[in-house]
């Protein structure tokens, strides 16, 4: 055994792996530590004092308007002075361009279908069955009804007119990395859940489906209203069934 073993106790020359991997050498030590890759967060549109949001529109409509102008068709006539996004209507817009009141692509069909629908035979109701003396109901059924109809148009309204989630353009590379997918059709990233409606022409975040019975696309920001609606018409449509029924059961025994 050399002088230098003699001079180191046991307990000096034993080293646990613990502290064996936390030795480095002079060299070791200089080097910079590895930092880990950051995950590049979720962008945000900055928008400069004033200026509007730059929605995701479909890249083919807006060639379309730069080149011949706005589109002149039916919707042109009757949307004259709402600002035209894609195929939605902006009829009411806050300050920095976010719509309050918005039509979709199809609302001739649920102005001249749906609602008709509805108030036709929810007024057929009222007027032989829930205001007439001769139906033998008590009039406290007319105070549950009409509630009923006032919760359906307003969860229509809020479908029809709301934003279903419309997206600004986000054109920065960071949102690749960040998990967002590429969008040819509007030339902008768009998050997981985001999807193009081809009906309405722009990016909807939380996209689900196109319904033409409330006239627009179902996305994020529609879709609890959309849900409240779906509900709502279903227990009117039963009520106005059973008070017909009811009405014609009741004939029929007092006929007899």
């Amino acid at each position: 055994m050399s002088d230098y073993d003699e001079g180191v106790s046991v307990e000096d020359s034993e080293y646990t792996s613990e502290q064996e991997s936390e030795y480095k050498t002079p060299l070791e030590q200089s080097a910079p530590e590895p930092q880990e890759e950051a995950r590049a967060p979720i962008p945000v549109t900055e928008r400069a004092p004033g200026r509007k949001k730059q929605y995701a529109v479909s890249t083919r409509w807006e060639r379309q308007v730069a080149e011949s102008g706005p589109l002149k068709d039916y919707h042109s006539y009757f949307c004259c002075c709402a600002q035209r996004v894609g195929n939605m209507f902006i009829l009411w817009q806050r300050s920095d361009g976010s719509p309050f009141c918005i039509a979709g692509p199809c609302w001739p069909f649920c102005v001249g279908v749906t609602l008709p629908l509805i108030l036709g035979i929810s007024a057929l109701v009222c007027y032989f069955i829930l205001f007439n003396d001769d139906s033998g109901l008590p009039r406290w059924v007319a105070y549950i009804y009409l509630p009923c109809l006032a919760l359906v148009l307003f969860a229509l309204f809020m479908v029809s007119c709301r934003d279903p989630g419309l997206m600004e353009r986000v054109t920065d590379e960071e949102a690749g990395q960040g998990g967002w997918y590429w969008n040819e059709q509007v030339g902008s990233f768009r998050p997981p859940g985001a999807l193009y409606c081809r009906e309405c022409g722009v990016l909807i975040e939380g996209y689900d489906h196109l319904c033409p019975w409330t006239g627009t696309g179902i996305g994020h920001g529609n879709l609890m209203a959309f849900k409240a609606f779906v509900i709502g018409v279903n227990v009117l449509c039963y009520f106005s069934v059973a008070l017909v029924a009811f009405v014609l059961l009741d004939g029929l025994v007092n006929g007899i």
